[in-house]
This record gives C-alpha cells, structure tokens and sequence, in this order.
C-alpha cells in the first residue's frame, strides 16, 4: 500500500497575499512553517505534526486558519481504518507577499530560524548590505528570482533545501534625509 497517493499540482501558480485574514494567517511561525513543508507536496495532518515535531492538535488548528484564509485546502480524502485522511495542500505553489507586514515578516523570520536549528547540513547564512541604484537593486532582485526559480530540480528522493531571499533598502536614520 502506498503512503501517500499522488497528487495534481496546485491549482495556482503564483498567489498575490494581500487579505487581511491572509496576512493574519501568516503572523505565526507554525502557520509558517506548514506552509513551508507542504511547498511540495501534499501531507496529512499525522505526517505534518511527525515532519515538524509539532502535536497533531496543533497543526490541526493552524491548518484550519490557514484553510480559511485561502492558503491551503484539502487536495483529497481517502478512506482509512477509522475514517477519513484529508491531504492538505497549498492553494499556490508560490505565494507573494507585495506588501509586507511586520508580524507576517516576523512569524516567517522565526519560522526561518526553527527551520535552520533543525537542519542536518550545514546551513549558509550571509548580511549584507550594498551601495546599490535603484536600477541596479530592482536588477539583482530580478537575477536572484531567477537564480532560485531555475534552481529548482524535481528530483524526488533528495533532500529538500530552504532557500530565503530578500532584498530590502535600509531605513534612513530618523531625521536624515535621503540625497537621491
């Protein structure tokens, strides 16, 4: 007997995050981090609590804001011995924030850190800060995107890598104004 049945991909590509019951559902780590496991492929609310060292009862209630916050749903159901196993999968296989909150940007940094205490490998982390134009910024987020995008391998079997990108431009300190 198979221990997952095979799954139709997302039903969405891309999702625009924009909602206030979407940025509400992303202001916790765990929220977070379910999202992040079910990046691939779908899972039971058993095989998510094993996967993220997490009681079912909890994951059970963080899947359920998700789910109505349109960020997951059940992809299928199939009948075991006392009842019925619901597969959650994400709604879209990337979701984009356009607009970040602090506490959604918060919740995904702390789940980012969990994820990173749990690694087995050893994990490449790296701050930088560039003098860079506006041109010049819009055109590496551009390239590192890409990068990632095309990065990507379906190679079922290996390990699965988290990969967290951002670029951001540094606030001025309070009173400054900026020369551009």
């Amino acid at each position: 007997m198979r221990d997952q049945p095979l799954h139709p991909a997302p039903p969405e590509d891309v999702l625009e995050i924009g909602a206030p019951e979407q940025f509400a559902a992303l202001a916790h780590p765990l929220r977070q981090r379910l999202l992040f496991a079910l990046g691939h492929r779908p899972a039971t609310i058993r095989q998510l609590a094993g996967q993220l060292d997490a009681k079912k009862g909890n994951v059970a209630h963080h899947l359920k804001v998700l789910r109505e916050a349109g960020l997951v749903h059940v992809a299928e159901t199939r009948q075991v011995r006392g009842g019925t196993e619901q597969y959650y999968q994400r709604t879209a296989r990337q979701m984009v924030v356009a607009e970040p909150q602090a506490a959604g940007t918060a919740a995904m940094l702390a789940a980012f850190a969990q994820e990173l205490d749990r690694s087995p490998a050893e994990a490449h982390l790296t701050l930088r800060h560039l003098r860079l134009s506006p041109a010049k910024a819009r055109e590496l987020g551009e390239t590192l995107a890409k990068l990632v995008d095309e990065a990507e391998e379906d190679a079922d079997g290996q390990p699965l890598h988290g990969v967290l990108v951002t670029l951001y431009q540094q606030a001025l300190p309070a009173g400054t104004t900026s020369s551009a």
